[in-house]
């Protein structure tokens, strides 16, 4: 095992900081480093959690305290000790115990999720333990959300819309936040006069229809893209910044990575409107509207941006 270099940032602050002490202890945190002493805080000498310890520092010393980002080069034996403060097993156990209680639903899914890429975010040492969390939760969303695709290889090709006028558009019904999106991409975007068709299962799709979001579906997961973004950059659209941003959030919910920061409210509200919605066609008007509010603030020259 090879020893690399630490980082630690060291810092005192007044006794009245109240608030400032509050944002450093969240802001630790929150980067999952661990405490030597009070005041002390340790992380792996990576170029991002550099980069936060000194605005950390910079942080405590507008605070009136003072704060030393040092550079410690371990030998073996500190090396060892100091990883083991870094241990997620334990953490990652509890996340693969969650998965296996009967009383899950998707709601409960995309909560372990959240806290699995939380987890990650901050697993400086990844074994064993991450890719069984990461399988079991796979196995969950398997039985929760049957027919969610499977991320496939290959390249996105580039298509006219004009060649895409008038098409039946078919995925799974009981709508959720990729198809949901993906057909109001779809509608506003790509195809304005084309009609859906809400599939019990992806078997059923007629072969002239143009299917999405499912496995062997004209439209899916590929690479490390959501259906959503497929369809944006098939259609030449990912260079809109609006659809860019509302992509972020749509990659968020639907297979997690990097947090977005208003996705939690969106999710919120999608989710009371798919409770609400008598049907499908009701629930993509509804949410339509949502995208479409979205699409207008996240617009470049909106003030509110």
């Amino acid at each position: 095992m090879k020893a690399i270099e630490w980082l630690t940032l060291i810092t005192t602050l007044p006794a009245n900081s109240t608030a400032a002490r509050m944002r450093l202890w969240r802001a630790i945190k929150a980067l999952g480093a661990a405490t030597l002493r009070d005041g002390v805080y340790l992380l792996p000498s990576l170029e991002s959690a550099g980069e936060a310890l000194h605005a950390l520092a910079a942080d405590v010393r507008a605070a009136d305290g003072s704060a030393e980002v040092l550079h410690v080069a371990a030998d073996d034996a500190q090396d060892k000790a100091f990883r083991l403060l870094f241990e997620r097993t334990d953490n990652y156990a509890a996340l693969i115990a969650a998965t296996r209680e009967t009383a899950q639903n998707e709601k409960s899914l995309r909560k372990l999720m959240r806290e699995f890429d939380a987890l990650a975010a901050i697993d400086y040492f990844p074994g064993e333990a991450r890719e069984q969390s990461r399988a079991a939760l796979a196995k969950l969303a398997a039985r929760l959300s049957p027919g969610e695709p499977s991320t496939v290889s290959g390249q996105i090709r580039h298509l006219k819309r004009g060649d895409f006028s008038g098409r039946t558009w078919a995925t799974r019904k009981h709508l959720w936040v990729d198809r949901m999106a993906s057909a109001w991409l779809i509608r506003r975007f790509i195809d304005k006069k084309g009609t859906f068709l809400w599939l019990e299962s992806p078997a059923d799709c007629p072969p002239d229809a143009m299917g999405f979001d499912f496995d062997g579906a004209a439209f899916t997961h590929i690479g490390g893209y959501v259906t959503f973004e497929v369809l944006a950059a098939s259609f030449e659209l990912e260079s809109d910044p609006a659809i860019a941003r509302i992509g972020t959030i749509v990659h968020c919910l639907d297979v997690g990575g990097v947090p977005v920061a208003e996705a939690p409210g969106i999710e919120a509200v999608l989710a009371g409107l798919r409770a609400a919605a008598p049907n499908d066609d009701n629930l993509l008007t509804d949410a339509g509207r949502v995208f479409d509010s979205l699409y207008q603030n996240y617009q470049p020259e909106n003030p509110h941006e």
